[in-house]
């Protein structure tokens, strides 16, 4: 499976962006998608995640009410929308996607099997 984050960009507080990753390959086996984010100087973080059949969603606390996860099934795509941005969102975003239906833990980076390339997400104040 190979992903392909993309979306980032520079912009102010109160924005809104929306990431995409694009799953390619064996794209049947994708169990469920993740977003994660890194800060400069910080540990990368679990943002939210969506089951890539049922479409049920997770989130982080300091996201939730703010940003919003979906899939394109047909298009092998999931969206991360984020609203009201603030500057410390500012990090790399990153999509990864789970093989495994039975590992849960969504917030988790081991959950994960692919990880795409990241793209930087620059929230001014």
């Amino acid at each position: 499976v190979q992903l392909q984050a993309s979306g980032g960009g520079l912009v102010q507080a109160g924005d809104s962006l929306r990431l995409s990753c694009a799953a390619s390959g064996r794209t049947l086996r994708v169990y469920a998608m993740g977003w994660f984010r890194q800060a400069p100087g910080k540990e990368r973080e679990f943002v939210a995640a969506i089951t890539w059949s049922g479409g049920s969603t997770y989130y982080a606390d300091s996201v939730k009410g703010r940003f919003t996860i979906s899939r394109d099934n047909a298009k092998n795509t999931v969206y991360l929308q984020m609203n009201s941005l603030k500057p410390e969102d500012t990090a790399v975003y990153y999509c990864a996607a789970d093989l495994n239906p039975l590992r849960g833990s969504r917030w988790l980076e081991r959950s994960y099997d692919y990880w795409g390339q990241g793209t930087l997400v620059t929230v001014s104040s």
